[in-house]
């Protein structure tokens, strides 16, 4: 089975909306492009080598409008890396609309997000989702997803769509390597789901460790 990989660039708020440019996701949002000032070429490597086996894209709507508008375009350096990616791989848009699906590789996502979601899981290997915060929580809401992969930025926005903003069951997870920071403050953490809910204890226990 495939596994499901959420990557989101957030705050320490972990505000998640529009980090790439102003005209992003606008709505209600002051901040457009809040990542930009901060991006810097660990980050640009690690983003890189986290796609390593990418083998499908799984976007929500207005990010796969924003993809499909900018990608295509890009040939030359980094940027060139990755669209070459993306242009070669699957893309599936999780959309109840009508999306334009004139990009190559496109295909909607059918009226069921569960089975959706697991039929994907039966044809690739690798399926990241990439911004896309509404599907996101949909994913953290039904545990629809393996790996968590945040970029946390230090800055804090006080408003703007969360990662975590409404779509949140409790769920255990591990953290699969150790962080990695950038000259800039961001800091990489990568989660895996596992089993099980969060426990509680007591922190007053004489066995709880120095």
């Amino acid at each position: 089975m495939g596994t499901i990989h959420i990557d989101l660039f957030a705050t320490l708020d972990l505000v998640a909306q529009a980090p790439g440019n102003p005209d992003e996701d606008p709505e209600g949002f002051d901040f457009g492009g809040w990542q930009a000032p901060l991006f810097d070429d660990t980050v640009g490597r690690q983003v890189g080598a986290g796609m390593e086996g990418m083998d499908a894209l799984l976007l929500g709507r207005r990010t796969y409008d924003i993809f499909a508008a900018f990608w295509p375009s890009q040939t030359e350096g980094v940027d060139g890396g990755i669209a070459a990616l993306f242009n070669g791989i699957p893309k599936y848009v999780a959309s109840r609309g009508t999306p334009d699906l004139t990009w190559s590789g496109s295909t909607q996502l059918g009226p069921g997000l569960v089975a959706g979601v697991q039929d994907l899981r039966k044809s690739h290997q690798n399926i990241h989702v990439i911004g896309s915060l509404n599907l996101v929580q949909t994913l953290l809401r039904e545990r629809l997803f393996d790996r968590l992969n945040l970029w946390i930025y230090p800055i804090v926005l006080g408003q703007g769509k969360k990662v975590f903003d409404g779509g949140a069951v409790p769920a255990s997870l591990a953290l699969l390597e150790p962080p990695v920071a950038s000259r800039n403050g961001a800091v990489l953490l990568r989660y895996g789901l596992t089993e099980g809910t969060p426990s509680g204890g007591d922190m007053r226990s004489s066995d709880r460790g120095a």
